[in-house]
């Protein structure tokens, strides 16, 4: 039996405003963005190149939603992305809106830095050894 984690659902205010977020301060292409009813989207994006899972941009509709944009891992790093150009991907992250949390640093499995996104989400870059 074969499984593959194919989406990560990111509750977000805005399906625009993520994209655009995402697209330049992390450098992620949109797959895929189609209506799916009153006020719903179906907003893919991921790292362009990526072969693995993609971020569902979900759109918050209710309070609690709205609650939990920003820490929907109760405050620990949530998503982790790897780059092959860590200084360059990080500039381009501070540029964009993110914030670094740290001094990035080195640890055995390579250089790295938390990031916060735009809505607060606690991202690791890593450029791996």
């Amino acid at each position: 039996m074969k499984h593959q984690l194919v989406h990560i659902a990111l509750v977000v205010p805005d399906y625009d405003e993520a994209i655009a977020h995402y697209r330049d301060a992390f450098g992620f292409a949109l797959v895929e963005d189609r209506v799916m009813g009153p006020g719903k989207r179906w907003v893919l994006v991921k790292p362009p190149g990526d072969a693995g899972a993609a971020l569902l941009l979900a759109r918050a509709t209710n309070d609690e939603q709205h609650s939990r944009i920003g820490n929907q891992s109760g405050g620990r790093v949530f998503l982790f992305l790897h780059t092959d150009d860590f200084d360059a991907s990080l500039a381009r992250a501070l540029a964009h809106g993110a914030v670094a949390t740290e001094t990035p640093r080195s640890e055995a499995y390579g250089r790295v830095v938390v990031l916060l996104d735009r809505y607060g989400n606690k991202w690791d870059l890593i450029e791996p050894r």
